[in-house]
């Protein structure tokens, strides 16, 4: 993913939507965005930085899970096996974003209940007490364009819905290893790319243009 913050209006809409389409545990915000002021008055400035899991290429998170339920996936996306995770947060310590969060037992947003009943469909919105949880740039919907051919990044249903949801349109999600993809292209146009955390070394996968 590709995250333009120049573009960016801190609308919240990002974290809204990620909000309702993962149906995540009642304290957990997978896509925040981050505001501060800058600067005096007259001069002084709102900025606005949104987040979410860097998906990184060497994921400490991975390295550090004692029970192996993060796995980084062959397409880049990090994801987290709730079933598996037995709740060390050794994970949660090893993140330099915070980006992975702690299920405490209390009722998911859908007011089902700690661990809801739902469709197979819409097993990405079963949280299980006890475990961790985290963006995974809508993994679900990524899968679906794959398998219907739809193009991913492109396809409303085949792109995460941070992406779709922005109407400032700051978030552009392809293939980085593509370089015609619409997110190679991008950086190509609007560079020079950014990351957060570069002395993190961990290779994230979203990518910043604009950053104050």
């Amino acid at each position: 993913m590709v995250i333009d913050a120049e573009r960016c209006v801190g609308c919240q809409a990002c974290t809204v939507a990620c909000k309702t389409e993962n149906q995540s545990p009642y304290d957990a915000w997978y896509a925040p965005v981050v505001e501060w002021e800058a600067g005096e008055y007259p001069d002084a400035t709102l900025n606005y930085l949104p987040t979410l899991c860097n998906h990184c290429e060497d994921a400490p998170c991975v390295t550090a899970c004692p029970s192996g339920a993060l796995k980084r996936r062959d397409d880049g996306i990090v994801m987290a096996d709730e079933d598996v995770c037995i709740g060390s947060r050794a994970c949660m310590a090893a993140c330099p974003y915070g980006a992975i969060h702690f299920h405490d037992g209390r009722a998911a947003v859908s007011g089902g209940g700690p661990e809801p009943s739902v469709p197979e469909r819409y097993a990405h919105q079963r949280h299980v007490a006890g475990a961790v949880s985290k963006c995974t740039y809508c993994a679900h919907r990524i899968d679906y364009g794959t398998e219907n051919g739809l193009e991913v990044g492109v396809h409303p249903l085949a792109t995460p819905a941070c992406v779709v949801t922005c109407p400032a349109e700051c978030r552009i999600f392809g293939d980085l290893d593509d370089p015609d993809s619409n997110v190679s292209r991008y950086l190509a146009d609007k560079g020079p790319e950014q990351v957060l955390r570069p002395d993190a070394k961990t290779g994230p996968s979203t990518r910043y243009v604009g950053l104050p």
